[in-house]
């Protein structure tokens, strides 16, 4: 499947989800909404009537009075007012009042005078001074069924209370503005998917062009073609494209450069997806943070890309010397604390403790920078294995079969899988969840590069794990 395609169909799996998801919790949250908005009618409304019943309810007369006949006049008021579309042709509204002990004393359905609603929820509340209100079934055998809202209101006299008049209203009648507006907004959001699909092919056509004209200037270099390097608006590439043109030339002309451009075109597939998947989750709503985030892991992933060039380039080189040009003396205990003193800080900030035991009398003939360069790669590795409040140590002594570095950390060790692979050329374990660069992959070529160095100086370097936990790595020399 091309990359491209790879990126759309991502691209709209991402888009599609959202849009679903945010569909599904606006259509979702239509039908409460519209019916928090009818309870706040309800509320202004039972306190409204409630004022007006007053006097009738203190005199006795509720049931004939003027409140009662106002009420029966609107609900039997004849019209049709057109609201946002949908037409309402009668009243909807029940009103019933209880007294100060919850005996129906009206109602203007006339169902339930003599009824005693102490324990219904809307007068029970309201006769202890609180918020009533309840949605009951109107059929109680059908709990699922239609649903009816009651809210209601003290009737107060000189702040005592002498009854609770309550307002109902089904919700059936809410329906159909809910039906216009989850219509509305599935219309709405159609719309803005289609928009966005459109805008994710335009970006992954632009985007995908810059990596396939990469990719065929990476092949074109791989076999040996004369080729260009391409131009890119898109700073990262343009970069990793400068450093393979860089590359090129540096290497051109060796008797390893069919195999180093071989090796990075086939290692380049990791970091590119690593940038496939942050593009593949870059979308035009998303939030600038987010952005952020996925742009800085492109651009670490292409940091990554440009050290795998240049230590490919160094490795190469060191493939072809066969034998050290001009040895010298090294004393290897004060070459190993100038690495030490590299890494002290980064150690020091992370509460990691470096346990170090040096025989100073202990001396090779060799490359110092070479050999440099092998220690401080072991403790690179050992510290960015390494978890927090942790411990390092390193010792050097004299062996029965040399002289020996060891470099032995207590982070996570190395999976019984990967053991025999460990110092393969571009293998490369993430680094643990407790550490600072969690999951993230070097070039995979440190090892290698030690373990090259030491066939140059006849020695070997070995890891294993330890236990309880952490891993050890021993540089060997002969002496």
């Amino acid at each position: 499947m091309k990359i491209s395609l790879k990126i759309f169909l991502g691209y709209f799996l991402l888009v599609g989800l959202a849009a679903w998801f945010v569909l599904a919790v606006f259509v979702d949250e239509v039908k409460p909404g519209v019916r928090q908005a009818m309870e706040d009618t309800l509320v202004d409304t039972a306190n409204l009537l409630a004022e007006l019943a007053k006097d009738d309810l203190k005199q006795g007369s509720i049931q004939n009075g003027q409140f009662a006949r106002s009420l029966h006049d609107y609900q039997h008021k004849s019209g049709t007012a057109n609201i946002w579309g949908v037409p309402k042709r009668s009243a909807d509204y029940r009103v019933y009042i209880t007294d100060s002990t919850g005996m129906v004393v009206f109602d203007s359905d006339h169902q339930a005078v003599g009824q005693d609603y102490s324990r219904w929820n809307d007068v029970y509340l309201t006769l202890k001074s609180r918020y009533g209100a309840r949605t009951t079934p109107v059929d109680p055998t059908r709990p699922d069924g239609e649903t009816v809202m009651y809210v209601a209101a003290p009737v107060m006299d000189n702040y005592q209370l002498i009854g609770v008049l309550t307002v109902a209203k089904p919700n059936s009648t809410m329906q159909p503005f809910i039906l216009h507006a989850q219509a509305k907004i599935m219309r709405w959001g159609i719309l803005l998917l289609a928009l966005s699909l459109c805008l994710g092919i335009l970006f992954t056509w632009r985007f995908t062009r810059a990596i396939h004209r990469l990719r065929d200037y990476a092949i074109a270099v791989a076999q040996g073609h004369k080729a260009v390097a391409p131009d890119s608006s898109n700073d990262e590439l343009a970069e990793l494209a400068q450093a393979m043109k860089t590359m090129r030339d540096e290497l051109d002309g060796h008797q390893h450069i069919q195999e180093a451009i071989h090796q990075l075109t086939h290692e380049l597939k990791s970091p590119m997806t690593a940038i496939q998947a942050a593009t593949e989750l870059i979308t035009p709503e998303m939030p600038e943070q987010d952005r952020t985030h996925f742009l800085n892991s492109i651009k670490i992933q292409t940091k990554r890309l440009q050290h795998m060039i240049q230590n490919i380039l160094g490795l190469a080189a060191l493939e072809q010397q066969q034998v050290l040009v001009h040895p010298v003396h090294i004393a290897l205990s004060d070459l190993v604390e100038q690495q030490l003193r590299l890494i002290q800080d980064r150690a020091t900030q992370r509460n990691i403790q470096l346990l170090i035991t040096l025989d100073t009398s202990l001396s090779i003939a060799g490359d110092a920078f070479l050999c440099g360069q092998a220690i401080s790669n072991l403790l690179e590795n050992a510290l960015d294995f390494s978890a927090n409040d942790s411990r390092i140590h390193i010792v050097l002594c004299k062996t029965d079969i040399g002289i020996q570095l060891s470099i032995q950390d207590e982070g996570s060790g190395i999976p019984l899988y990967a053991l025999d692979k460990i110092k393969d050329k571009f293998y490369s374990l993430p680094r643990p969840a407790n550490t600072p660069h969690a999951g993230q992959k070097s070039t995979g070529l440190g090892l290698n590069f030690v373990q090259q160095i030491m066939a140059l100086h006849h020695g070997d370097v070995f890891i294993t794990n330890v236990h309880p936990n952490g891993a050890i790595a021993r540089l060997c020399w002969p002496g």
